[in-house]
């Protein structure tokens, strides 16, 4: 086994010459063994032990176990104990998740402080086809049945190709020592159900079951790669950036042969999930609105607007005071007032008003239903509503737009858009205030 994994690692592996690798020991068969191939094959490892206190004393015992184990080695390793039950009744997980939680969070503090290059897991191919059964029975796109990936940024999988057989009859050859886990037999978790209860039977029926699954599994990982690329390019297509916000341009997704299949793979990542309705938004009037824990996807004439929901927060009620002795305002937006003799600048971030026309305090708000001002460069007076529509704005840019206004509520600005006439300085103006917006050092 020891060429085999040699040659695993040169082809697949090539990039952890001379690296250093936090290996995820539990204290398992599998995970000793990936320990003793990688120090037998002369790699920089350093074990990391996570002991969740879930087992009583057999938690301890696995811990000693590690120690021992780097010890005989020589090599660093590190343990943590953790309080699991209380991180997930306090975080509402389950136990597996909120293991996964913990671990991979100091596996990754760890990579930073020690400054290791890699952290390989001992995931082998039962585990694969195992995660695979898991996907289907749940129901899964075709990523969910792609099984779990070799490489995933900082985590490798060394032993992904190899069988838990493979990996069992080499300790016994070795005569190499592990720690097995009783909770493994048990059939609560539906991963030990499949494992005991399902797997069997599969091999009864194909007995090179393991062999006939890294095949298949190598086909869906290539057939994946082909979706990517064509999502990729296809993307290149559709959208466009206005800063933070992403457009989708809707009259070429209706173009595309099967538009929901791309929606899908599209706006996955983002947490959508009720493809239904994200397809549905297409064909729906403006204004409206899906969202995740982290994104907001809303219908906007000819395009689908997506940003962070952080981005996306309703301030229709927030208001900011500013008195005449404010020379700054540094939130929701940087404003700074300043007294001057002349008008200096032009850009639309600066204005000049006749300061003795102003009531105190100013206020700094969103706009409102039925607010109406008297724009700069016309005659008349006009409604907010109307002047967004004009200016094509979207959903999401009249959100973030603020309006000062004076202290009768009168509008002065609609920042970075257009002021009022009303207030502006004329040949009669003593006092003049500079108003701009600024970007801070």
């Amino acid at each position: 086994m020891v060429n085999k994994f040699k040659q695993h690692l040169t082809s697949s592996f090539p990039f952890l010459e001379g690296k250093k690798i936090l290996i995820a020991i539990s204290g398992g068969v599998d995970s000793v063994v990936l320990t003793h191939l990688l120090y037998k094959l002369n790699y920089n490892i350093t074990l990391a032990h996570c002991n969740f206190q879930l087992r009583e004393n057999e938690s301890d015992l696995d811990e000693q176990f590690i120690i021992k184990l780097g010890d005989k080695f020589n090599i660093d390793t590190f343990t943590i104990k953790f309080s699991t039950r209380e991180y997930q009744n306090k975080n509402k997980l389950s136990t597996q998740l909120a293991a996964r939680e913990l671990r991979y969070n100091w596996f990754f503090k760890l990579l930073e402080e020690q400054k290791i290059d890699y952290v390989a897991t001992a995931h082998h191919s039962n585990d694969n086809l195992e995660t695979f059964l898991i996907n289907l029975t749940r129901g899964t796109g075709l990523e969910g049945l792609t099984g779990i990936p070799p490489i995933n940024g900082k985590i490798i999988r060394p032993l992904l190709k190899f069988s838990r057989e493979e990996i069992l009859n080499y300790a016994t050859l070795k005569n190499i020592e592990w720690r097995e886990d009783i909770s493994n037999t048990e059939t609560k978790y539906i991963r030990n159900k499949i494992r005991h209860n399902v797997i069997p039977v599969l091999k009864e029926i194909n007995p090179n079951l393991i062999n006939s699954f890294n095949n298949t599994s190598t086909f869906l990982q290539e057939g994946q790669q082909i979706i990517d690329d064509t999502i990729k390019q296809k993307s290149l297509e559709i959208i466009s950036y206005d800063g933070e916000i992403i457009k989708f341009n809707i009259k070429k997704i209706k173009e595309f042969t099967n538009p929901k299949a791309y929606l899908y793979h599209l706006f996955k990542k983002y947490g959508f999930t009720e493809w239904n309705d994200v397809f549905n938004l297409i064909y729906t009037q403006t204004g409206k609105v899906l969202t995740t824990k982290s994104h907001t996807l809303l219908k906007d004439r000819d395009f689908l607007l997506l940003l962070p929901s952080d981005k996306f927060i309703n301030t229709e009620n927030q208001l900011v005071r500013i008195n005449s002795n404010d020379s700054k305002v540094s939130y929701p937006i940087n404003l700074l007032f300043k007294n001057v003799q002349k008008t200096t600048s032009l850009d639309k971030n600066t204005i000049y008003v006749d300061k003795n026309s102003l009531n105190y305090p100013l206020t700094l708000r969103k706009w409102n239903d039925g607010d109406f001002f008297y724009p700069k460069g016309m005659l008349g007076k006009k409604k907010v509503s109307k002047y967004f529509k004009d200016e094509k704005l979207s959903l999401i840019e009249k959100q973030n737009i603020w309006i000062l206004c004076s202290g009768k509520n009168e509008i002065i600005w609609i920042l970075g858009k257009r002021q009022d006439r009303r207030f502006l300085p004329s040949d009669k103006t003593i006092n003049m205030l500079q108003i701009s917006i600024y970007k801070p050092l």
